[in-house]
This record gives structure tokens, C-alpha cells and sequence, in this order.
């Protein structure tokens, strides 16, 4: 059973984001504050559930957390700031957006900038810790390969709708027969050798 809480008596926010790794699309992140007294068997880091376990988990996410959002930031973007830079504004536009301010952040992973004047605590693989990080992670997966499954429809050859945009074989070798789209983002390593794509 994951924690329900780092600080008692304390509003705090779960981060995560999603599509870090990607070749395409924007990344995503989720902020989630639930109730001290959430209780969820399935719930867990995202990577460990199925699709549609994912899926199953989003609805009941949303109507028992106190407040939730998500948010994300455009492969353009992503290409000007760095990934690592724009994971982090995809966590503050996530965090800006909830209804109730939290008073402390749980972030996944070991490196964050930090938003306004909340506290915060970097928690190494925290998805699979807390809650409240476990179901921002949901929530960041899910929108995400909504939002992927989507441009899927406008590229159909990258076959989106199943790498997600992941640096897959399939993937890469459709970037090679077709070139770039719009949503590739051109500061990452696209093919094995940069070259090959000029």
C-alpha cells in the first residue's frame, strides 16, 4: 500500500509528468491533492498498470481528489527550453491551475524548480511511494496518450497510437521514410545519426 501523506495535517500536491523521453508530442504533468484519508488498492506508479487500468483508475482519481490538473508544454516549446526545463513548467502550469492551493509539493524524481514560495520534496521513484504522486502520474499517462492517440489520426505512419511517440524502431524508421512532422521535436536525437536527417 502506498503512503497517503509525507506531512500530516498538511495540503499536499502529487506531481508527475509524462513523454519525457519522447521523440514527439508535448510533455505532460499532472498536480493531484487528494483527501488524508484516500484508500486505493490498485493505485500505483503508472508504469505498473495495464492501459486500461490506467483508465479504470482516472474517473475515480477525479471525483475523490480535492483538486486535480493537468498540464503541458508544446514540443516548440520543449525545443527552446530543454526537456528538463519544460517538464518542470509543465508541473507549475499543472500546479497553478488546481482550485486549492497546496502548501507542499511531492515531485517525482530528484531535480525540480521550485514553484512560487511552496515547499517541496524530490521523491526518487515517489510513484510508486505515494498516492498522490502515484495518481498525478495516472492522470499525466492517460492525457497524454489521449493527446498522442489523437495526432495518431492526423499521422497515422508513426504509429502513435501504440509508441506514443516513444524512440521505438517502428518509430524511428518512419521518421527516416517520412521525415519530421510539426510535432517532432528537432533538438532531440530523431534517428541514430542526426545526420541522416538532412
Amino acid at each position: 500500500m502506498l503512503l497517503q501523506y509525507k506531512n500530516k495535517n498538511v495540503v499536499e500536491a502529487g506531481c508527475d509528468e509524462a513523454g519525457r523521453g519522447c521523440l514527439a508530442g508535448a510533455v505532460y504533468a499532472a498536480a493531484v491533492i487528494l483527501p488524508s484519508d484516500f484508500t486505493c488498492e490498485t493505485l500505483n506508479d503508472s508504469k505498473k498498470l495495464t492501459e486500461k487500468q490506467r483508465y479504470e483508475l482516472r474517473p475515480s482519481i477525479e471525483k475523490e481528489a480535492i483538486a486535480w490538473a493537468v498540464g503541458c508544454v508544446s514540443p516548440e516549446e520543449i525545443d527552446k527550453i530543454n526537456i528538463l526545463n519544460a517538464s518542470f513548467l509543465a508541473m507549475h502550469r499543472a500546479i497553478e491551475q488546481l482550485s486549492v492551493r497546496p502548501e507542499y509539493l511531492l515531485i517525482d524524481g530528484n531535480r525540480f524548480k521550485p514553484y512560487q514560495n511552496i515547499p517541496h520534496s524530490c521523491e526518487i521513484k515517489g510513484d510508486g511511494r505515494f498516492l498522490s504522486i502515484a495518481a498525478a502520474s495516472v492522470l499525466a499517462k492517460t492525457y497524454r496518450d489521449d493527446y498522442m492517440n489523437a495526432l495518431h489520426e492526423q499521422y497515422p505512419q508513426y504509429n502513435w497510437d501504440k509508441n506514443k511517440g516513444y524512440p521505438t524502431k517502428a518509430h524511428r524508421t518512419a521518421i527516416r521514410k517520412f521525415g519530421t512532422t510539426p510535432y517532432h521535436r528537432m533538438t532531440f536525437q530523431l534517428l541514430e545519426r542526426q545526420l541522416e536527417l538532412f
